[in-house]
């Protein structure tokens, strides 16, 4: 069998077996688990680590000053809630030889157990979501360190936090989420425009 021959065959297995791509990136071995809460109220003042917050809509969550701020965007920042996998944290540890206070990397969420990543869908006409109490969220993009983590963490801090630093969402859905909830990715459900009456 030939390369091309091969690569031809690798192909057809994926989109002819059980399961396409599209499928798969809806699948996740577990749920992950909402592991801390942090408020950042102001630049540069300490998180203040929290164990239930508020998300509002196309905001943020109550107390932290990107909910406070006005965007832009009409439609609101793609930034409005932070997350980072706890998983990543350890890496970051590792990396700079030493143990680290997850509230000096100002994200909002530690999350563990899922791969929030992976969370972002690879098609643009299925949008994953993150459901976490109340709340649902929808992951945006990246969220790339900034150079004021060489001061937080010491040398080498931003090279660390390159490709772990977690990722930006913002809120779907508002409510109460509290540290232990449990933290679902599901493929978002189609928006159903509200009937006229009849009457």
């Amino acid at each position: 069998m030939t390369i091309s021959q091969s690569t031809q065959s690798n192909s057809n297995d994926l989109s002819s077996g059980s399961q396409s791509l599209r499928d798969l990136t809806t699948q996740f071995a577990q749920q992950g688990k909402l592991d801390a809460i942090y408020l950042r109220t102001a630049r540069g003042v300490a998180c203040t680590e929290a164990q239930s917050a508020v998300a509002l809509i196309g905001q943020g969550l109550q107390g932290d000053r990107t909910a406070a701020s006005q965007s832009r965007n009409p439609l609101g920042s793609k930034r409005q809630v932070t997350l980072i996998q706890a998983e990543h944290i350890a890496v970051i540890a590792k990396f700079l030889g030493k143990p680290i206070d997850a509230a000096l990397l100002r994200r909002n969420l530690v999350v563990s157990g899922i791969n929030l990543l992976a969370a972002k869908s690879l098609f643009k006409d299925q949008t994953m979501q993150l459901k976490i109490g109340e709340v649902v969220l929808e992951i945006t993009g990246p969220c790339e360190p900034c150079s004021k983590m060489e001061v937080s963490l010491g040398k080498g801090a931003y090279n660390a936090m390159r490709g772990h630093g977690g990722v930006t969402a913002k809120v779907i859905v508002g409510g109460e989420l509290s540290v232990n909830d449990a933290v679902i990715c599901r493929v978002a459900e189609p928006f159903a425009p509200p009937q006229e009456s009849l009457f």
